[in-house]
């Protein structure tokens, strides 16, 4: 029960202090999110450059779980290659489904605390979104 309340308190603190919920300056991938079963929008902007993700940022409006997933996610692929961005998404897609390592788990960092959302069916699409948006909007920027 200890693990689950300090798993709250980093979905709490990522909603309520996002550290990435802003304008970009300077962004050269843009792309809207949405999921239409609830309403959740957001426009997540990154800035690549040598096919390393050297900076990033969303804005928008959703709940407290696809806000925090957001912000998350952009603290652990800042600073990483494109490919395992995809990856680490990947890795929470399959922690999402309940199908990880728990050395995969490890990799995830504050992002493994969305683990218990695979117990809430209705909330996988949140905290999918941005994870979600940022491999369209990588697999665009490959398409190009």
């Amino acid at each position: 029960m200890e693990s689950r309340t300090f798993y709250n308190e980093i979905l709490i603190d990522h909603n309520q202090h996002p550290g990435h919920k802003h304008e970009l300056e300077g962004a050269n991938l843009v792309l809207e999110g949405v999921n239409p079963s609830c309403g959740d929008d957001i426009f997540l902007h990154l800035k690549v450059e040598n096919d390393t993700i050297v900076d990033g940022s969303f804005v928008g409006d959703g709940c407290a779980i696809s806000q925090a997933s957001a912000d998350m996610m952009l603290d652990l692929i800042i600073g990483k290659s494109t490919e395992e961005a995809k990856r680490l998404a990947d890795i929470f897609k399959r922690m999402i489904h309940g199908e990880i390592t728990e050395e995969e788990l490890e990799e995830l960092e504050e992002a493994g605390a969305l683990q218990d959302i695979s117990h809430m069916p209705a909330r996988v699409k949140c905290a999918m979104l941005g994870w979600r948006t940022m491999n369209e909007l990588l697999a665009d920027e490959e398409d190009e």
